[in-house]
């Protein structure tokens, strides 16, 4: 499954990385990518969005 989110506070490649963590945690076959000047993340996963939602969350990142 795709899921294409808008993280409006993910300001660096910092902040790419340790959401790519997060979501890594609950599926480690999934695949992120994240770019901090579109503030845009895609996630392929098999994960459920909201899973992946709430890792992200944790991480302290808004999911918009």
């Amino acid at each position: 499954m795709t899921i294409e989110l808008n993280i409006p506070n993910m300001a660096c490649g910092a902040c790419g990385e340790t959401i790519t963590t997060a979501v890594k945690k609950i599926d480690p076959t999934a695949t992120v990518q994240a770019d901090p000047k579109t503030k845009q993340v895609k996630i392929e996963t098999k994960a459920s969005q909201v899973a992946v939602e709430s890792a992200i969350t944790a991480a302290g990142y808004q999911v918009a």
